[in-house]
């Protein structure tokens, strides 16, 4: 075998400046594809935290049956009572992997400053577990003024663009007005502590933070809208919904739990659009590499006809000279996926050290370019360019391989 591989490193550095094109190509189609997989990683990762984290929506949400279907219509009848709230967040935290199981209702209504009004959307949160929900997002979107807290119980969040509209600031007051529950409507006074930034265009003109008791009161209501579960990683979460569901079920409570993927605005619309674009390079770097090692290989064939002749005559069989050139283009694809790490960790490391900044579509802040280090991934890539460049160059050995013996000997 080692007789093998090194008749085939030779032949490959016969036509030096045609296999340096080669490996050019093939390690250049290497690390385009491994570092736009390592930036969507990334991404992911960034769209995952933001929507966990940054919009509040923990791991898993937990509704009352038939909430999804017909509770904005029913919202009295599609609620947690005060006792069922309690019940929940009990069954719940017993599971370890929970870190926290917090109430939460949402306000639908009109906010003005006396002058100006405008619709809002209010999140009712308990302060210190929507402290803990967003934990490291608060040096991301640091808030102007102060957070929600237990003391000032009228206190309210508002987003930055709803903000610039009324004409709020940190300090001052103003009116919200939302209809309860019975459907009369209810007026309260409410003091700005701090301005935020959502993270997302759609919604930092609408959307608003109250204190849990103070949306209650508004709603004219003791009930819970749904309980946020915060779980210890993501990977557990299509697993706890359905330890979760069937416990509850078990319990008597009649419930329905939807996942962060299911209930972000922008997570999977921008996880599908990365994907298609990564595979769309792929293939494309794909064409490249296989186009590049078939005419490689083939001016080689064509070049070494005589030779290829003389190794017949000598008694060595066609599928002996397919596999000579099978591992020529083996080689070829090794070689250039190591070129191809060289320059994914040369441009790694130069965006670690200095990463651009850019505001991603949707995106209200910018952002830092990353590229993570996803070493499986560029195992995956190596094997699939070796085995791709091992195929390309069987396409055209077999059709050296079948040539006459006697035509192959009077090649000119």
């Amino acid at each position: 075998m080692m007789k093998w591989i090194k008749l085939a490193v030779r032949n490959i550095f016969r036509n030096k400046r045609r296999s340096l094109v080669t490996l050019i190509a093939i390690g250049v189609g290497f690390a385009a594809i491994s570092l736009y997989y390592g930036y969507i990683h990334g991404a992911y990762n960034g769209l995952r935290y933001m929507a966990i984290r940054g919009e509040g929506l923990g791991h898993l949400r937990i509704n009352k049956a038939g909430w999804q279907e017909k509770g904005k219509m029913q919202p009295e009848q599609y609620m947690f009572s005060k006792a069922e709230t309690q019940k929940i967040i009990k069954l719940v935290t017993e599971e370890k992997d929970v870190v926290l199981a917090t109430p939460q209702i949402q306000v639908t209504g009109i906010a003005t400053n006396g002058i100006v009004s405008t619709v809002f959307i209010a999140q009712g949160v308990i302060p210190k577990d929507d402290k803990t929900i967003k934990a490291e997002w608060a040096k991301f979107a640091p808030i102007t003024g102060q957070t929600l807290s237990d003391e000032k119980r009228y206190g309210a969040e508002v987003a930055k663009d709803l903000a610039r509209y009324l004409n709020y600031e940190p300090g001052k007051d103003g009116v919200v007005m939302a209809p309860t529950l019975s459907g009369q409507m209810n007026a309260l006074d409410v003091q700005v502590v701090g301005v935020y930034d959502t993270g997302s265009d759609f919604s930092n003109d609408k959307f608003m933070r109250f204190n849990y008791d103070f949306a209650q009161s508004l709603l004219d209501t003791e009930s819970a809208e749904r309980i946020v579960v915060l779980l210890t990683g993501w990977k557990e979460t299509e697993q706890m919904r359905t330890i979760l569901l069937a416990k509850l079920k078990a319990a008597g409570i009649g419930c329905e739990i939807r996942t962060w993927e299911e209930l972000s605005l922008s997570f999977l619309k921008q996880k599908s659009m990365l994907d298609t674009m990564f595979m769309f390079l792929f293939t494309i770097v794909l064409v490249i590499v296989v186009m590049t090692t078939v005419n490689t290989m083939g001016m080689a064939i064509l070049e070494r006809t005589k030779e290829i002749g003389t190794l017949r005559a000598l008694g060595l069989k066609r599928r002996g000279v397919s596999f000579l050139f099978a591992l020529e283009g083996a080689f070829l694809g090794f070689l250039g996926s190591i070129l191809g790490i060289i320059l994914h960790t040369c441009v790694w490391a130069l965006i670690e050290w200095h990463p651009p900044k850019y505001t991603p579509p949707g995106i209200s802040m910018p952002v830092s370019l990353t590229v993570d280090m996803v070493p499986p991934m560029l195992f995956v890539l190596l094997l699939s360019f070796v085995l791709l460049s091992l195929f390309a160059a069987i396409i055209p050995a077999r059709g050296a391989a079948k040539r006459n013996i006697v035509d192959s000997l009077g090649h000119v």
